[in-house]
Parts: structure tokens; C-alpha cells; sequence
């Protein structure tokens, strides 16, 4: 028989008309190059966050010890320690900046992440943050009895949560709560802790929210029609 191509020989076998069989098709292998490849470097491109200067006020003390500052104001004290892929500078004019030190993606993620943790301690402890709560539904109420936060959300018993030390609260018309202090991170985990309780719920909107939180509603079902 002759051949189908020139790197393909078909021997002649009279038993059998089908060609998969072992017997059948004895393809030749030719050997083929190797597939090279081109390794190119990605320079990571600098934070927009992380190479803003950050502005240190009058009232405000900074120590800075390689990886480490602390903060010191009228309302706290707070500190921060920074991985190794970025480096804080205390400039001349008195403002903090954040470099990095390697040319990685965690590098420059952790460039804008500390560049935002450094402002907010100094201006937690200069000016502090409040993070305020709005109670939606009948009944519901809060009120704060000596250092606990006590609240009436539809349960057989009123919850009651204790403040932790650094945080104020204060309940305006018995619906609204106010979390404030020099401690982003602390306010914004117990107003978490708050919400947990009594989360929205989408048909009437009743539990806890955030004061500029939108609760997106869904309709009902519908009654049968007549």
C-alpha cells in the first residue's frame, strides 16, 4: 500500500480493515524544537494613597523608631508597627511619608494600607471619629445604664453590651446611637458588634442599620387577586 504521507506508512494487513488497531496505523514520531519562553519583569506601579504626605498637627507628639511610631494627643495615645516592605520618613516641614522597599505586589499594597492606619491614629488622637447607629422598629429603643449599652429589640429580655474602655456612647431620642473615640479600628468593630443583633431586614427595614447606610427593600407577597 502506499504511503498516506511522509511521515505516516500504512503496512498491508488482509485480517483487518480497521486501522486503530494495533496491528493497524504505525505512526512515525518526528521529534519537534523545544518552545522557548521570555520572562519580562512587571514593575509595580506606586499607590496613589500610599505616596500622599500625611499632615502632623500642632497638638500631636511623634516618636519614630525604624518600624515603629506612637502617636500622642489630647484625646489618646495610639502606635503602629510597619512590615518590613515599607519605610516611614519624618520629613523636615514636619509631614510622614511612606516609601516602599521592594518592587512586589504586597509591597505596594501595603503601601496605601499603612499610608491609611498612620492617618488614622493621628487623627484619632487629635480629633477622634464617631460612628453613629439608627434603630428602626416599633419598640425598639436603647439607653446607656452606667458603662453598659442596653437595648430593646423585639427578644424576650433587653440585650445588654458592655462599653469597652476608650469608647463613648451616647443615645440621642432613644433611637440613635453614637460610638465615638480615638480608636478607628475599635469603633468600627463594637458598631459591628451592635448591628449584629438586629441586622436589617429587606420586606420592612426593621432592625439596626448605619446612619448613612441604604436597606435595599424587596416587595412582599402579594395577596391572592379577587
Amino acid at each position: 500500500m502506499a504511503s498516506l504521507s511522509p511521515s505516516l506508512h500504512l503496512p498491508c494487513n488482509s485480517r483487518t480493515g480497521f486501522l486503530g488497531k494495533t496491528q493497524g496505523i504505525r505512526p512515525r514520531v518526528t521529534p519537534v524544537g523545544r518552545v522557548g519562553f521570555v520572562r519580562t519583569v512587571v514593575e509595580c506601579k506606586e499607590s496613589r494613597i500610599g505616596k500622599k504626605p500625611i499632615e502632623v498637627p500642632s497638638n500631636v507628639t511623634l516618636t519614630l523608631e525604624e518600624q515603629f511610631v506612637k502617636a500622642k494627643g489630647p484625646l489618646g495615645e495610639l502606635s503602629l508597627s510597619y512590615p518590613g516592605e515599607v519605610k516611614v520618613v519624618k520629613e523636615e516641614s514636619g509631614k510622614l511619608r511612606l516609601f516602599k522597599t521592594a518592587e512586589t505586589k504586597r509591597a505596594n499594597q501595603m503601601h496605601g494600607l499603612f499610608r491609611t492606619l498612620t492617618d488614622n491614629i493621628i487623627v484619632g488622637v487629635s480629633k477622634g471619629f464617631d460612628k453613629r447607629l439608627q434603630l428602626v422598629g416599633v419598640g425598639y429603643r436603647a439607653a446607656v445604664e452606667g458603662n453598659d449599652l442596653v437595648m430593646n429589640l423585639g427578644f424576650s429580655h433587653p440585650v445588654r453590651m458592655a462599653i469597652p474602655e476608650g469608647l463613648k456612647v451616647k443615645v440621642e431620642e432613644n433611637t440613635r446611637i453614637i460610638v465615638s473615640g480615638y480608636d478607628k479600628s475599635a469603633i468600627g468593630q463594637f458598631a459591628a458588634t451592635i448591628k449584629k443583633w438586629r441586622p436589617p431586614e429587606p420586606y420592612k427595614g426593621k432592625g439596626i442599620r448605619y446612619a448613612d447606610e441604604v436597606v435595599r427593600r424587596k416587595e412582599g407577597k402579594a395577596g391572592k387577586k379577587k
